[in-house]
């Protein structure tokens, strides 16, 4: 099998995804943008960067885009996938490293966290940070999974668990925390390791912070109901 592919969700990031295709492949990984209905040159820039470019002639949303691109690579004949944000957060020369903790800790799912020891500076104050926190419980309680960071789309995906992501990943926003409770549910390894994010380089988020927040509550409490999550279930993993 092909060792790693650093897939990349973009929607309109033409500012920011050629450097960040650029600092990949400077890395010696290979790597593929999924461009999600954008209207702008984010797909002419990816290409002349040099990345494998997957267009979609709609915007699908981050879970839809990513289940493409997990997809690609299972067909591929990835072990694992790294997801990277296109607009500069998520810093493609600590991608190695992450490869080598998922490796080293045997993880299916390995989440590069803002709130570790070692994680660097990033800010996120008031209600969003005070709503993350209380997502990560829930994770806990509903998927045996502690991790601080339990909304990070800085992860590592490996086999045989990319392969259920490829086949059942849920389309709606916060696919990240609802994918992470499936993964423990399932018995998959999940570890958590400190990263240093940074603020967004270009371009504005593609969900308001307010949007945002109302998102996190209205995931919670489909939590505490026990409505989530609500796509297929991965199959079971018996962790050696």
């Amino acid at each position: 099998m092909k060792p790693a592919l650093v897939l990349i969700p973009a929607y309109n990031e033409e500012t920011s995804v050629g450097g960040i295709v650029q600092r990949v492949l400077a890395a010696g990984l290979d790597c593929a943008v999924v461009v999600d209905g954008s209207v702008d040159l984010t797909a002419r820039r990816a290409r002349e960067a040099g990345a494998i470019v997957i267009e979609l002639p709609v915007n699908l949303g981050i879970g839809g885009a990513l289940r493409c691109g997990f997809r690609y690579a299972v067909e591929q004949g990835y072990e694992r996938v790294v997801q990277c944000d296109a607009d500069g957060q998520h810093p493609p020369e600590d991608i190695p490293r992450l490869i080598d903790e998922a490796v080293r800790l045997n993880a299916h799912l390995l989440i590069g966290s803002r709130w570790l020891e070692g994680s660097g500076d990033y800010e996120l104050h008031g209600a969003r940070r005070f709503a993350m926190k209380m997502l990560s419980r829930l994770a806990y309680s509903r998927g045996r999974v502690r991790v601080h960071d339990s909304t990070s789309g800085f992860r590592v995906i490996s086999e045989p668990l990319l392969t259920e992501f490829a086949r059942s990943y849920p389309a709606q926003f916060m696919e990240s925390f609802e994918v992470l409770v499936s993964s423990g549910r399932a018995g998959y390894r999940v570890c958590e390791v400190p990263a240093d994010f940074s603020q967004r380089v270009a371009g504005e988020a593609s969900t308001s912070s307010f949007r945002a927040i109302w998102q996190i509550v209205r995931v919670g409490i489909g939590a505490l109901m026990g409505l989530g999550p609500r796509f297929r279930p991965f199959a079971e993993h018996r962790v050696d």
